[in-house]
């Protein structure tokens, strides 16, 4: 039996400020949104079988029992926000003889 999994729905709200909605129930989504397939390729064993939705872009994991989809503009802004945080670069230390 699979443990219940919360649908967490991601979209951008009119001032561009991000709306996140929660729902227990698969039905609720699936209500609202048209099922065009399944996930059966997640690395994300847990993932397979969650039902992917027209408009969309998931499932993907965000907390234990989290399952979250994303408006595509909000996939996009949220993917070029953490592509472009820098990294630090470290310096590699040199021995002293």
């Amino acid at each position: 039996m699979a443990s219940p999994k919360t649908i967490r729905i991601v979209t951008r709200g009119k001032n561009g400020e991000l709306r996140t909605h929660d729902y227990k129930h698969e039905e609720t989504v699936m209500k609202m949104h048209t099922q065009i397939g399944i996930d059966d390729c997640s690395t994300d064993l847990s993932l397979r079988g969650m039902p992917v939705f027209r408009g969309l872009i998931g499932p993907m994991p965000e907390a234990k029992g989290i399952v979250r989809y994303e408006a595509p503009e909000v996939f996009e802004s949220l993917t070029k926000e953490w592509g472009a945080t820098p990294t630090r670069k470290s310096r590699r230390r040199t021995s002293k003889t």
